[in-house]
């Protein structure tokens, strides 16, 4: 994350609640399916999570249908203030159950970015497309001998990330994997030449 993260990075990373994201950036965005999900487990086990649990569905359900027609930045700052309005009045209601108090704790964490969605259009609510892009290749981790050195991880970590990213942006796979080792070589060839000049 340090490598990758701390020099230029400008965008959101949408995450779950691990402590480490601040560290990098501001511009957050909690996981909503995290969240709901813990809600669910709690409102199975605790009648007194019951109503908790629906609101927070009732919120998600709202918030995703209001912007299904991209509204503008004012529309959606004032659905974002509504919502941290509604979010609050259940943050700071009183619970009797450990585990609530423990959920709600972590859900006050993350209040000022549970809605970054709903104000930065592109921004996804959950961190689910990137732990389906992850499956496959934490699968093939168990199972190839490349991954026992730091140069087989270094490049096993590498050539997917550009696939992933190269196939987002709707470039030819090909062409970008020929144009990226071009360069890389042009770059390798220019080192050697610098090095026997000043040797």
């Amino acid at each position: 994350m340090k490598e990758n993260l701390e020099k230029n990075f400008s965008g959101t990373i949408v995450c779950d609640g691990d402590k480490t994201f601040p560290n990098f950036t501001r511009k957050l965005q909690r996981c909503w399916a995290h969240l709901l999900r813990e809600a669910d487990w709690l409102a199975e086990h605790a009648d007194e999570a019951k109503p908790l649990q629906k609101v927070l569905h009732k919120l998600y359900g709202q918030l995703k249908t209001s912007l299904e027609d991209d509204p503008p930045p004012a529309r959606r700052a004032r659905l974002a203030s509504d919502a941290k309005r509604r979010l609050g009045y259940w943050l700071k209601k009183r619970y009797k159950s450990e585990e609530i108090k423990e959920f709600i704790q972590k859900a006050r964490n993350g209040f000022d970015h549970w809605f970054t969605f709903v104000t930065t259009p592109g921004v996804e609510p959950t961190n689910n497309l990137a732990e389906r892009a992850l499956r496959e290749l934490v699968v093939q981790r168990k199972i190839v001998g490349t991954l026992r050195n730091e140069k087989g991880i270094r490049i096993y970590e590498t050539l997917p990330t550009l696939l992933a990213t190269w196939k987002q942006r709707g470039l030819d796979l090909q062409e970008a994997l020929s144009n990226a080792l071009t360069e890389a070589w042009k770059r390798e060839r220019e080192v050697k030449k610098f090095n026997r000049l000043a040797a």
